[in-house]
């Protein structure tokens, strides 16, 4: 039998970090938007990974921070802040009736919705929504009481998530996408004028 060298052997194969990560951050984000945090464990996360408890603990260590990443990768507004700022109102309307009438729900509304409650968690949540929403809605009113006019504003959006999440598409109870929109963009007018 002929000596094999060390140099000849295979190499064992790599574990594609990057990959497995997003593997997991993939599996945790419908988790906790189903379940909730405090219901999501460890081990479920990992058998929607497929992948061993102990990668996860290495990636992202304690699941309060995977929780963290999760919130992290979701996006602001996408595209509805930016634009003139005389259509913020018709856009902000138009995402929350895009919402109530589509057949799915905002990922990150939903996430931080099944969430609210625990208290390992207020404070990521409470920064999500105020790096996400409340602020960047805040630096784009004039006038005063901006802070407040931003508030009652997210307010109206979250609460559509938590509507749209109870009753399902038909959350909005009848009126179509474009009638639905029309009146919200009255309601968020008044809402956001100085």
């Amino acid at each position: 039998m002929p000596e094999v060298a060390l140099y000849d052997r295979p190499e064992p194969p790599r574990r594609d970090k990057e990959r497995t990560r997003r593997r997991i951050l993939d599996a945790a984000g419908p988790l906790f938007a189903e379940f909730g945090y405090e219901q999501v464990t460890m081990r479920m996360i990992a058998a929607a990974a497929e992948v061993n408890i102990a990668l996860i603990n290495r990636y992202f260590g304690a699941k309060r921070k995977l929780f963290a990443q999760v919130l992290a990768q979701q996006g602001r507004f996408p595209g509805v802040l930016d634009g003139p700022p005389d259509e913020l109102p018709r856009r902000l309307a138009e995402y929350v009736a895009d919402r109530l009438c589509s057949g799915a729900g905002s990922p990150v509304l939903t996430v931080l919705s099944r969430s609210s409650e625990a208290p390992e968690i207020h404070d990521l949540i409470r920064d999500r929504v105020e790096s996400a929403m409340l602020e960047p809605l805040r630096a784009r009113l004039p006038g005063p009481d901006a802070r407040a006019r931003a508030s009652i504003a997210t307010a109206l959006i979250m609460g559509a998530g938590i509507l749209r999440r109870l009753f399902g598409p038909d959350a909005a109870g009848g009126p179509d996408r474009d009638a639905l929109a029309d009146r919200l963009t009255l309601v968020f007018r008044a809402v956001l004028a100085a």
